[in-house]
């Protein structure tokens, strides 16, 4: 670690620490001497798509051919963390595109979900930077997004509505244009077409 490293984590664990101190306990008891360590770990482990690159995604797993149907990868699980307050909110992500000459292998779809999912987010967003990042990289000839959501400050704060979901959708090219298209979408994923 070098020193200005060091010197930055030195600065982290004391915001934490008087963070704590804020929040009216004290940072100096048995349970919480190491928790400004374990949340700096945790943030950092639960950020990690600000460190997935496009590249790391489509290198190796983009494939030409000759294949012009659906694909969809439904019930992506996943975890953010509003911007706004710093809470969770997770839950499923439904993924389809019409191919149009290249394919993305599919154990990368779940990865494009956490490359924009595990950064500081707010749904209707990373519902289209999905959408945006599959039409972009494959040019399909559409692309469709489902986002459903539990968000903590919904339920913990503010409202408390703890059965409250979210749900979000992005439709592109064939899946904005064309009725059938987007309805059997729709059907597969199990929204029963109400989007």
């Amino acid at each position: 670690m070098t020193r200005q490293s060091g010197e930055s984590q030195r600065r982290r664990v004391k915001g934490i620490r008087d963070l704590l101190g804020y929040i009216g306990d004290d940072p100096d008891r048995e349970g919480l001497e190491q928790t400004p360590e374990r949340m700096l770990r945790t943030y950092r482990d639960i950020t990690q798509g600000y460190r997935i690159t496009p590249a790391d995604i489509t290198e190796g797993g983009v494939f030409a051919g000759d294949y012009d149907d659906m694909v969809v990868v439904k019930d992506i699980d996943y975890y953010s963390l509003c911007e706004h307050d710093l809470l969770p909110f997770f839950g499923r992500v439904h993924v389809g595109y019409v191919a149009a000459g290249k394919v993305l292998g599919l154990s990368r779809i779940p990865r494009v979900v956490d490359m924009f999912s595990q950064r500081l987010q707010v749904q209707e967003r990373m519902t289209r930077q999905i959408a945006d990042f599959l039409m972009e990289t494959l040019s399909p000839s559409g692309v469709g997004v489902v986002v459903e959501g539990a968000h903590l400050c919904m339920m913990m704060r503010g409202i408390k509505r703890e059965n409250a979901r979210v749900v979000t959708s992005a439709m592109l090219g064939g899946f904005r244009d064309d009725p059938r298209t987007r309805a059997e979408f729709l059907r597969v994923v199990g929204t029963g077409g109400d989007i």
